[in-house]
């Protein structure tokens, strides 16, 4: 599951520099794709020399089976953890490189390119006019996160501030008639991080099926607990662009006008983590602990979001609980921003 992980990284890295057309930024997110491509091989041949010299050591008789057992898997969380901290470097990179496509700081391509495109109706049977009737998207969203009992916010218990949540994949965006722009079915994958912080120097432990939140007897800097998911989201987008007409034909065009759509999700927790930061005489530690943590294996909710050409508000409730078997039910919600780049 880890490396189906990576090369969904890989995967939309390269697919976003397609959606975006531009060969400036096609260049850059390629290089930053094949960063991540170089890291996983990397850190796999490391892993197997490594895993090659544990078995040498077994064949002499100078460690047994289970040493050998524990060795391996040792040595195989740790590149994993190298492998998460390179790639969390290289998303930061794709971030910024983003925002300066948001921020106009990256050049258009020429735009009479674009026209021969979008003109060529031969290019696409599924279109009127040469507009096509189905366009992608790269999707990146962030904002606060939290919990709900019983439909009360559980901020007294996490980090209102301090909690958050991260959204990024690729969308499909399908008009659904034929001569009118209003309606259109949105769907795509995407790659989900929940962050919740307790409060009160606390932070979660499991005992037998349960996982609570108990006080640490270390004074804590951070405690934070992390949830991905590889999620599949579906909505119902209504989008107020007005057609445009140009020598006697009309275009419809996406994402220039107000937008809003409800759907929802669904998909698979692919990690679960308890990241711990504390000072203790004089030195900075941190402690990385990974494990299922009795959290669901599958995730799945209602979501919407509202907003103007590209960026919207947008929110996500779960509408199963994060704990499987907690006598108290806590679902995740979520509220932020959400850009839809064309």
């Amino acid at each position: 599951m880890k490396n189906f992980t990576l090369y969904l990284v890989i995967l939309i890295f390269l697919f976003v520099s397609k959606v975006l057309g531009q060969e400036t930024f096609e260049s850059r997110a390629k290089k930053i794709a094949n960063k991540i491509e170089k890291v996983t091989k990397d850190e796999k041949a490391a892993l197997k020399e490594e895993v090659e010299a544990v078995n040498v050591q077994l064949s002499e008789g100078k460690i047994t089976q289970e040493q050998a057992d524990k060795r391996k898997k040792e040595l195989a969380e740790a590149r994993a953890i190298i492998i998460e901290e390179k790639v969390t470097l290289a998303q930061n990179e794709l971030n910024d490189l983003v925002q300066q496509k948001v921020d106009g700081k990256i050049k258009e391509q020429d735009s009479s390119h674009i026209y021969v495109i979008r003109w060529d109706p031969k290019r696409d049977k599924d279109s009127i006019h040469g507009e096509k009737r189905t366009t992608s998207q790269f999707v990146f969203a962030m904002g606060l996160n939290n919990m709900m009992v019983d439909g009360k916010l559980q901020d007294s218990n996490y980090s209102f501030i301090g909690s958050h949540f991260y959204e990024w994949g690729f969308t499909y965006n399908s008009r659904l008639m034929k001569n009118d722009n209003l309606l259109h079915a949105k769907y795509g994958l995407s790659l989900m991080y929940n962050n919740i912080r307790p409060t009160d120097n606390r932070n979660f432990v499991v005992n037998g099926d349960q996982t609570v939140l108990q006080t640490n007897a270390i004074n804590l800097d951070e405690s934070r607990f992390r949830n991905v998911y590889i999620v599949l989201p579906l909505h119902l987008e209504f989008d107020f662009s007005k057609p445009q007409i140009s020598n006697g034909k009309t275009y419809f065009r996406t994402h220039k006008s107000f937008r809003f759509g409800i759907g929802g999700y669904a998909g698979i927790n692919v990690k679960s983590k308890q990241i711990l930061k504390y000072d203790q005489d004089d030195l900075d530690y941190k402690t990385t602990i990974k494990g299922d943590y009795n959290v669901n294996n599958f995730i799945y909710g209602l979501s919407s979001y509202i907003g103007y050409r590209a960026l919207s508000l947008y929110a996500k409730y779960d509408l199963n609980p994060l704990f499987q078997d907690n006598p108290v039910k806590e679902n995740n919600i979520s509220l932020g921003l959400r850009l839809d780049l064309n």
